[in-house]
């Protein structure tokens, strides 16, 4: 089965996640979308396919976010994303595609979501040390 991650090996949220898929028993394609940025027609299409406004995407932190002024609603939705396509940080992460949906996996257990063998995870330990106790899947939604 195909799962991808847009995954960024600095965010403790992204290798969370790339945790849970390879606990679940799968080995996802990754893709460092800083150094293989989606480009604009596959940005439309993740930003679409998970349901959320191109707003929601935004990564603020760490990000060119506040000097461009981003946050101001003057900006449309194309404008955004032509500033993630000139700006990848800004490409909020992780984003994941499995047979099941597409989802920004913030907070990392939102990808249980989406995964198709999910259970297969059984109780989970974060990088923080917060746990995800197999039980509390149902809920994470």
């Amino acid at each position: 089965m195909a799962i991808t991650i847009y995954h960024n090996p600095k965010c403790g949220t992204s290798r969370n996640v790339l945790a849970m898929i390879r606990a679940s028993g799968e080995e996802p394609e990754v893709i460092e979308y800083l150094k293989t940025p989606p480009g604009r027609d596959r940005l439309v299409e993740l930003i679409e396919a998970t349901g959320l406004p191109v707003r929601d995407v935004l990564r603020e932190k760490g990000t060119p976010y506040g000097e461009l002024g981003l946050g101001d609603p003057k900006w449309t939705d194309d404008e955004l994303l032509d500033f993630m396509v000139e700006h990848p940080i800004l490409m909020n992460r992780p984003i994941v595609v499995t047979p099941l949906g597409t989802a920004l996996c913030r907070p990392s257990e939102k990808v249980l979501d989406i995964l198709p063998d999910a259970d297969k995870v059984g109780d989970f330990t974060k990088e923080d040390g917060e746990r995800i106790a197999a039980r509390d899947k149902d809920q994470s939604s």
